[in-house]
């Protein structure tokens, strides 16, 4: 049964070639083909039995056969001659009509495609970005949704796209615009152009975007892999290499502030309810996904979350900088475990002085672990068998749950960087504590959220 052409307007029907099965080369098939699926207005999935016939190769694209017999195509060919370039076949191939069903799907493929290649697209609501796609040039993929519209050439990505789209910066990056994401560049210091593992196809600085797309937006390594022009193995390598070295060098900035900068930048209104206040604390915890090892599945179910966790807790000063990020632990740890594994009880540290207050959740009970450097934990009053507070501990509850948001307010920032809200894989779990030490300590070079009268 012959096999017809699954090129847009092509209408050979000898046969041809089938789609490769290297998912890099398939794509790049797709993407040369431009043929659009109606219904979605998304690229076209090819089927098992699709196939590109010889008219859309060059001569370049075939090897002889040592014995001269046939001209095969050669690994990494993909077809560059269609009826939208200025190169046209010369072979004379029998073709049938089209029925009225086809040339209707021609007809809405080239649309789609003269009006993708005029729009602008835009990243949020009011931001717009001038697509890069053209009748000359291959196409990729436009897509649309409530999140974000992107429309890139293959392997096109780079940071340098986005100099004039602040926002895009912001939605892709997690910085204000492009001067801000090279400023945070900048701040790592030479060590950037030294590191162990190093992509010739890509500036460090697009290796660092590719790494922020990836903890900001979660996208998988197949994907990124399309978007820089790279291989999904190059893909991981990079990741790992930057939130490895992302952790070392945001380790070396000490986020612990002074008690007298505390109080330069405490918010009126906690200065005057609680002006002893050093650090706010609360537990966050990330999804990964469940562990093959019958003991790692215990020590990481959290019976909070219903699921398998990593448990973090976070500190944050009054005026909403994150201070304190502990290493995390598996979602069955408490609270008051984490914290006697951590710092904060170290009095080698020196994080507390004397008369410095903590404030913390009512499930936080830590009062005796600090009562030895003379630090008062502040948490909302719990029952103990009562029927209801007396109005005095309702006042005071009421005005620490006002003060606690803060650190939850935190959380929620940290949080846009959507890797900690999807299930780490467990080729990622050994990097979970510095994933989620470089998200919150990226969130310290964002703009604060408290008002300096909160």
């Amino acid at each position: 049964m012959p096999r017809y052409c699954s090129v847009p307007g092509c209408k050979n029907k000898i046969g041809g070639h089938k789609y490769p099965s290297d998912p890099d080369l398939q794509q790049k098939w797709r993407v040369a083909v431009r043929r659009v699926d109606v219904p979605t207005k998304n690229l076209w999935k090819q089927g098992t039995g699709d196939v590109v016939c010889r008219a859309h190769f060059t001569d370049d694209d075939f090897v002889d056969t040592l014995l001269g017999e046939r001209s095969r195509l050669r690994a990494a060919a993909v077809p560059s001659i269609f009826p939208h370039t200025s190169c046209t076949s010369t072979s004379a191939l029998p073709t049938r009509p089209k029925r009225a069903h086809q040339l209707r799907e021609e007809e809405a493929n080239i649309a789609i495609l003269n009006v993708s290649s005029e729009v602008e697209i835009g990243i949020g609501e009011d931001c717009a970005i001038t697509s890069p796609c053209s009748l000359n040039e291959p196409l990729e993929t436009c897509k649309s949704d409530s999140q974000s519209t992107q429309c890139s050439l293959l392997g096109s990505c780079s940071i340098e796209t986005y100099i004039n789209n602040p926002k895009a910066v912001l939605y892709f990056a997690g910085f204000q615009d492009y001067d801000h994401f090279m400023f945070f560049f900048h701040l790592l210091g030479p060590a950037v152009f030294e590191l162990n593992y190093q992509c010739e196809l890509l500036h460090p600085k697009d290796q660092l975007f590719l790494t922020l797309m990836k903890l900001r937006q979660a996208k998988d390594d197949i994907e990124l892999s399309f978007l820089f022009g790279i291989s999904s193995s190059t893909v991981s390598q990079i990741v790992i290499t930057w939130i490895n070295f992302l952790y070392f060098q945001l380790k070396e900035l000490q986020i612990w502030p002074s008690r007298a900068t505390v109080d330069d930048h405490m918010p009126t209104d906690f200065g005057k309810k609680f002006k002893n206040t050093r650090v706010i604390l609360d537990a966050t915890e990330i999804p990964i996904k469940k562990p093959s090892h019958v003991d790692a599945q215990s020590m990481t179910w959290s019976s909070y979350k219903h699921q398998n966790t990593l448990k973090t807790m976070i500190g944050c000063t009054p005026r909403g900088a994150v201070s304190f990020i502990s290493e995390s632990f598996g979602g069955s740890a408490s609270d008051r475990q984490i914290i006697e594994q951590s710092p904060l009880l170290n009095p080698s540290h020196g994080m507390f002085e004397k008369q410095d207050s903590i404030m913390a959740d009512r499930g936080i009970m830590v009062q005796d672990l600090f009562a030895a450097q003379d630090t008062q934990v502040n948490t909302p009053t719990m029952l103990k068998g009562k029927s209801q507070l007396e109005p005095e501990d309702v006042v005071k509850d009421r005005r620490i749950a006002s003060k606690r948001i803060h650190v939850e307010r935190i959380i929620g920032l940290s949080k846009t960087f959507k890797i900690l809200k999807k299930h780490l894989p467990p080729s990622k779990v050994v990097l979970g504590s510095r994933i989620v030490y470089v998200c919150f300590a990226i969130s310290n070079f964002r703009n604060s959220i408290v008002n300096e009268f909160a």
